[in-house]
C-alpha cells in the first residue's frame, strides 16, 4: 500500500497476531532508512480538514468507500508525483500499490498530462456514432501488442462490464449457458459476475451464479496438491513436491483432472461456454498456478466447445515483469482478452475504461464478407471511447 518506508504501530497491533517474531521486531523499529530526496514541491493543502472530511464521507458515500478498515487513522491524500504522494499534512509517501495496480506510470506523469490538456481543449466527448481519430489510432496501437488472432477491440467501462459482455457474448457464440471459474478468482460485482467471482466477501445473500461452476484452485502452496516445483514462477513454494523432477508437474495434472470431473458431471452433455481466468489470481492472494495448468485447462475447454478468456485487469500492460500481458508467461492465447486501463485504462491513470479483444469478433468469408459472430448489433456504450481517454492511452 503507501508507505513511507515505515509502518505504523496500529498495523503491528492489527496484525502483529500472524507475523513472526523476528517479522514484528522489524516493523516495530524506529530506525528505518529515509526516503530519497525528491525536487518536487507539492501544493499546499486548502481543502477540508480530516474531520470534516470524515463527517461529509459517513454521511453521503457508502461505508465500503469509509476506509477506516486500512488505518486507525485515515490518510488524507492531496497531491501525486510519479511515484510519490503528499497527505493534507505534506508528509511525503512512497506509493507501493499504484491504487490497486492502476497507476502503471506514476501520477501526474508529464507525458500522460501534455496530451490530456492538449485534448481538453480540442474535444471533450462524443460517442461511437461519429468517427474520432484518437480512438482508432489508439486501437490500432494497441492490437499491436497483442499476440495471435487478438485483434479486435469493443470498448467499454469497466473490468466488470468487459467481463459481463465476455459472459454474454461466449454464451452466445456457443450456445451453450454454462460457464467455469476458479475458487478464489475475482471478476467483479454485478449481479451476473457475483457467482463467477468465488470469494465469500463479494457475496450476498442473492440468487446468482446461474450457469456457473467452479473447480479447484490450482494453488501450489495452499491447495490441496502442490509444492516447491509445481510453480510458473521463478518465487516457489515452500511446500514438499511429489512432482519427480522440475520439468514435470504431478499438481497440474491433478488439478486439470478436476476440471475435467466438472465438465463431466456439471456440465450438460458435456458442453461449456467458456472459462474465465487470471493470469495470476489478485484479489484471491496473488496466486500463481502450478506450470502448464492453464495450457491444459485451455485444450480442455476447447475440446468441450468452450471459448478461453483471460482477465488480465490486474496483470496487462507489463505488470508482471516481462510479458507485456500475464498470459503470456503461460505459453497460451485465450479467445477473448480483458484488460482494464483504468484512467485512461489500467494504462496509465483514472478515468475508468475497459476493454474486450476478441479473436472471433469477426471472420471473413472466401467472398470477402464479413460476419458478425460476437457482438450483437445492438452493443453500444455512452462513455466507452472517450476521447481523452484514448489520447492519453496513445501517447504511451
Amino acid at each position: 500500500m503507501i508507505s513511507t518506508l515505515r509502518l505504523a504501530t496500529s498495523g503491528v497491533a492489527k496484525f502483529g497476531a500472524s507475523l513472526t517474531p523476528t517479522a514484528t521486531r522489524c516493523l516495530s523499529t524506529t530506525s528505518l532508512p529515509e526516503l530519497p530526496p525528491c525536487d518536487f514541491k507539492p501544493d499546499q493543502y486548502a481543502g477540508p480538514s480530516m474531520e470534516e472530511s470524515v463527517r461529509l464521507r459517513s454521511q453521503h458515500l457508502f461505508p465500503s468507500t469509509h476506509g477506516f478498515a486500512y488505518y486507525k487513522q485515515p490518510l488524507m491524500i492531496h497531491q501525486g508525483h510519479m511515484q510519490w504522494m503528499w497527505d493534507s499534512t505534506g508528509k511525503r509517501y512512497l506509493d507501493l500499490f499504484g491504487g490497486i495496480v492502476t497507476v502503471s506510470v506514476g501520477h501526474c506523469h508529464p507525458k500522460v498530462v501534455a496530451a490530456a490538456e492538449a485534448q481538453m481543449r480540442k474535444l471533450w466527448h462524443t460517442t461511437v456514432i461519429y468517427r474520432y481519430p484518437t480512438l482508432d489510432q489508439y486501437v490500432e496501437k494497441l492490437t499491436k501488442k497483442m499476440p495471435g488472432d487478438l485483434k479486435v477491440v469493443y470498448m467499454v467501462n469497466s473490468g466488470s462490464e468487459a467481463n459481463d459482455l465476455a459472459m454474454l457474448l461466449a454464451r452466445l457464440h456457443t450456445g451453450c449457458y454454462d460457464i467455469i471459474g476458479l475458487r478464489s478468482g475475482y471478476h467483479g460485482t454485478s449481479p451476473n459476475l457475483m457467482g463467477l467471482t468465488a470469494l465469500s466477501t463479494w457475496h450476498y445473500n442473492l440468487p446468482s451464479g446461474f450457469g456457473i461452476h467452479q473447480t479447484v484452485n490450482p494453488d501450489p502452496y495452499r491447495g490441496v496438491w502442490g509444492g516447491k516445483h509445481c510453480r510458473d514462477s521463478p518465487c516457489q513454494s515452500n511446500r514438499s513436491c511429489d512432482c519427480a523432477s522440475a520439468n514435470s508437474c504431478t499438481a497440474s495434472d491433478q488439478y486439470v483432472d478436476q476440471l475435467e470431473d466438472v465438465l463431466r458431471f456439471c456440465c450438460p452433455k458435456g458442453r461449456v461456454g467458456g472459462m474465465f481466468v487470471e493470469s495470476i489470481q489478485g484479489v484471491g492472494g496473488t496466486i500463481q498456478f502450478p506450470r502448464t495448468f492453464l495450457q491444459r485447462a485451455f485444450k480442455t475447454i476447447r475440446q468441450h466447445g468452450g471459448v478461453c478468456i483471460s482477465d488480465e485487469v490486474q496483470t496487462g500492460f507489463g505488470r508482471t515483469g516481462e510479458h507485456f500481458w500475464g498470459f503470456e508467461g503461460h505459453g497460451v492465447v485465450p479467445d477473448i482478452g480483458l484488460f482494464c486501463l483504468f484512467c485512461f485504462t489500467k494504462l496509465t491513470i483514472a478515468l475508468p475504461h475497459g476493454v474486450y479483444i476478441s479473436a472471433k469478433f469477426c471472420d471473413h468469408s472466401d467472398d470477402g464478407k464479413r460476419h458478425r459472430q460476437w457482438i450483437p448489433d445492438g452493443c453500444c456504450g455512452h462513455h466507452s471511447g472517450n476521447c481523452q481517454e484514448f489520447v492519453c492511452g496513445y501517447s504511451l
